[in-house]
């Protein structure tokens, strides 16, 4: 089995209590329905900074990613069709499904 990177993109934070409770209701549930392909759960990250030659910028780059996990899956299309359950893709977010190579 091949590992995977999802990186996710978008949901800013509930406006509610209840609001968060549903949504970590939701990733709870979409990752335990994963089992064991789910390697590592992964985090939710903050504003990123991006360096580079010119320096350093605090914009959090074109496409922020608000998140990552880790999955194991036969190839990239199942890690893809794992990726389409996200409820981050209920908020108009998204997930990028990247190999993770071997090195």
């Amino acid at each position: 089995m091949a590992k995977f990177v999802f990186a996710y993109h978008g949901n800013g934070m509930p406006d509610t209590p209840e609001e968060g409770e549903k949504l970590m209701a939701a990733w709870g549930a979409w990752m335990g329905g994963m089992g064991e392909a789910l390697v590592n759960g992964g985090a939710a990250v903050g504003l990123s900074k991006t360096v580079s030659q010119s320096g350093v910028v605090d914009n959090g780059g074109a496409n922020p990613i608000s998140g990552y996990s880790v999955v194991e899956a036969a190839d990239i299309d199942a890690a893809i069709e794992m990726a389409k359950g996200c409820p981050i893709l209920q908020s108009g977010g998204s997930v990028e499904v990247a190999p993770e190579l071997e090195m």
